[in-house]
């Protein structure tokens, strides 16, 4: 270059020393390289943009792992990362190894990092050799701390014996990584292989149950609590000439067999085996130390966790009963999901309880809290209220009876925290259909109608058992028509991700309304629809932790067709409901009132829905004001889509038949018949046996009948 000519640019350089650049945003994930870094990569020599994913495919993935571990230390010290990658083809084979060197700054707010930094091609020595552990002496020590601060903390975040074992086969110790991996358990006075890695299936069976006698390295480790480092094969044939045989086929050249230890005794040993010579320098001995200790760690949290899972899922299995055979003449269903904490078992079950009548009883309950108290206050009342069912009970004196047994057990004076649980208990005739429910402070059931229609059914109840020895619960009865399925569950299907009780039920609605299918696939569906496609469909602990437990129980009617609201099915003539409200409950006008929209819901005119709803509520209202009878509503409704019938009928046990009046305008009472003869296109007064009945029909149409 002569004198005044102007410098090179940095890019001219960088070419002329065959050196690359390139710029990772890990934020937006993307990696960008110039021509002369492309062509290190493998790829064709022109600027281009990756994304991480495939530059990660260009590169050994234990490279990969090792380049986030130097990058997080650079950042913590304010050095250059310094990292040798091994470039592969896309045969697996090593194409090239590059040096890189980067200067990283990490942006606390985006949580993210962003490099600059040069690529250039480096001869890499035999691994294990004095030159090769020469070369990456500058990456030696940062790579080091770098390392084991991940794998303690990938370690200690591994929740069971397979995870550690997984997390131990991906380690990748800088300088020096073996290919070959096992961990050793001992039983008795037995060694046993836990897992291993980089050895083919079914190589483990001669080391399986060695004695702790043997003259096997492991062995020695367990027997001793110290190291054996193995460097060369000769080592190993000089020291362990009765197992040298054993170990020989596999190839390898060194070996280091390191003690698992927790709480100051030995669980077991790791072998660590490479397939070229180590020297086992003070440096690496201290990697495997240290790797080794925390394994041991990890092994003995992850046993405890595993003998804790596997009490809970034994817990789970004696206190929650299989369904059996199916009850004649109606299909069950039932799941049970545990919540994700502390033992993951809770106080929520379903029980199927074969009755001396021929009938069937279905229960569902959830005992207060979500430890183990709950899970054994639960076990035993299950226990009870099948007793109890069992001796011929009715449902109302099944739930006295439970709620007193509860009290009992809870109140007593060894007893800090007393507990109640809700139950709702359902005697069912497979025969007709005829159910009758006594309801404990619990969730009303819902019914799926043949044609899609989804209703709560409300029933009469009482307070949850345990509250009061003396409670009352009185029953509910209804049909369950052919091709209706009806839901029981506990609030953990409704309020499980957040949902309160109101947005909970719209979300379980909609799968209601939207599943075509038998009870089994309803099931299926309601427990995804709230916690995803990955849920499990019997008792078992989940990763995940939730708010409550969720226990489904389903009970369907087939149709003469075996449809299950299927559209091709063919579609009923009549959608009715029933609902009585007693003369000390005329809060449930309100709940007739919304009763009734759930079973107009698909109706054509929102005028005649609202004037439904206002008749409805004067109709009851005339009941509870002008007799001392309670209320039985009757709502049918007939006929086909855009022409159907709405027929509703308010029946009472009293003797005086309702006179139209005409109240003036001050009047606060006197309007109800007024109303009927305006809003409904057919009205009248029927005298019953006992007591009248008052009728009301609307027709979709807006016309008369013409059905």
């Amino acid at each position: 270059m002569r004198t005044g000519e102007p410098l090179p640019s940095v890019n001219d350089v960088l070419a002329a020393l065959a050196t690359g650049l390139w710029h990772w945003d890990t934020a937006a994930g993307l990696v960008t390289v110039d021509a002369e870094a492309a062509r290190l990569l493998g790829l064709p020599a022109r600027a281009t943009t990756l994304t991480e994913a495939q530059t990660r495919a260009r590169l050994h993935p234990v490279d990969w792992n090792e380049i986030t571990g130097v990058i997080r230390l650079a950042v913590a010290e304010g050095t250059l990362a310094e990292v040798r990658i091994r470039i592969m083809d896309e045969q697996g084979r090593v194409l090239r190894v590059v040096r890189s060197r980067s200067k990283p700054s990490y942006d606390p707010e985006r949580h993210s990092y962003e490099l600059t930094g040069t690529l250039q091609e480096v001869t890499e020595p035999a691994p294990g050799t004095a030159a090769g552990r020469s070369a990456v002496t500058g990456d030696w020590r940062r790579s080091r701390e770098a390392f084991l601060l991940d794998a303690g903390r990938a370690l200690a975040e591994a929740r069971s014996t397979q995870e550690v074992l997984r997390v131990a086969a991906g380690l990748s110790m800088p300088g020096f990584s073996p290919d070959g991996l096992a961990v050793f358990g001992v039983e008795g006075d037995r060694l046993t292989v836990i897992g291993h890695h980089g050895h083919r299936p079914g190589v483990d069976g001669p080391f399986s149950h060695l004695p702790l006698t043997a003259d096997y390295p492991a062995a020695e480790v367990v027997r001793t609590g110290r190291p054996v480092y193995l460097s060369s094969p000769d080592d190993y044939r000089g020291r362990y000439p009765v197992t040298w045989p054993l170990a020989r086929h596999f190839g390898r050249r060194s070996w280091a067999f390191l003690p698992l230890t927790a709480s100051g005794r030995t669980l077991g040993a790791w072998m660590a085996a490479f397939a070229y010579p180590v020297a086992f320098t003070p440096d690496e001995r201290a990697v495997l130390t240290t790797v080794a200790r925390m394994l041991g760690q990890a092994l003995s949290r992850a046993g405890a966790a595993d003998s804790q899972r596997e009490l809970a899922e034994g817990l789970q299995r004696s206190m929650l009963p299989s369904l059996g055979p199916q009850i004649p003449g109606l299909t069950v269903a039932a799941r049970y999901i545990p919540t994700g904490g502390g033992l993951q078992v809770g106080g929520d079950w379903y029980d199927i309880i074969p009755l001396p009548s021929g009938r069937y009883a279905l229960a569902i309950g959830d005992v207060q809290g979500h430890d183990v108290r709950a899970a054994g206050l639960m076990g035993q009342l299950r226990i009870a209220l099948r007793a109890y069912a069992s001796e011929g009970h009715r449902p109302d004196a099944v739930l006295s009876r439970a709620s007193r047994f509860l009290h009992g057990i809870t109140q007593d004076e060894h007893m800090t925290d007393p507990r109640f649980a809700t139950c709702l208990y359902v005697e069912a005739d497979p025969e007709t259909g005829l159910l009758e429910i006594a309801r404990a402070g619990h969730l009303d059931p819902a019914i799926r109608m043949a044609d899609g229609t989804v209703m709560t059914r409300p029933t009469a109840g009482g307070l949850p058992l345990g509250v009061d020895p003396d409670a009352d619960y009185p029953t509910t009865r209804f049909t369950l028509e052919p091709g209706e399925i009806m839901t029981l569950c506990t609030d953990g299907l409704i309020e499980t991700g957040g949902h309160d009780m109101e947005s909970g039920w719209r979300r379980v609605r909609a799968i209601l309304e939207d599943h075509r299918g038998d009870p089994e696939s309803l099931a299926d569906a309601l427990v995804q629809g709230v916690l995803g496609p990955s849920s499990h469909h019997t008792a078992g602990p989940r990763p995940d932790r939730r708010e409550d437990d969720i226990a489904v129980l389903l009970l369907g009617r087939p149709g003469a067709d075996r449809g299950w609201g299927d559209p091709a099915a063919a579609r009923p003539a009549v959608r009715r409901t029933a609902l009585s409200v007693a003369q000390d409950e005329p809060e449930r006008i309100a709940e007739a009132r919304r009763h009734l929209r759930e079973l107009l819901h698909d109706w054509g005119s929102a005028d005649q829905v609202d004037s439904a709803v206002l008749l409805v509520s004067e109709t009851v209202t005339n009941v509870l004001v002008h007799t001392d009878a309670d209320a039985l509503l009757l709502a049918e409704v007939t006929g086909e889509p855009g022409g159907r019938r709405l027929r509703l009928e308010v029946t009472d046990a009293g003797d005086d038949l309702p006179h139209k009046r005409r109240p003036g305008e001050l009047a606060s009472s006197g309007r109800g018949l007024v109303l009927i003869e305006v809003l409904a296109d057919a009205w009248g007064v029927e005298p019953r046996g006992r007591g009248k009945s008052i009728w009301f029909e609307l027709y979709e149409s807006g016309g008369a009948d013409t059905s």
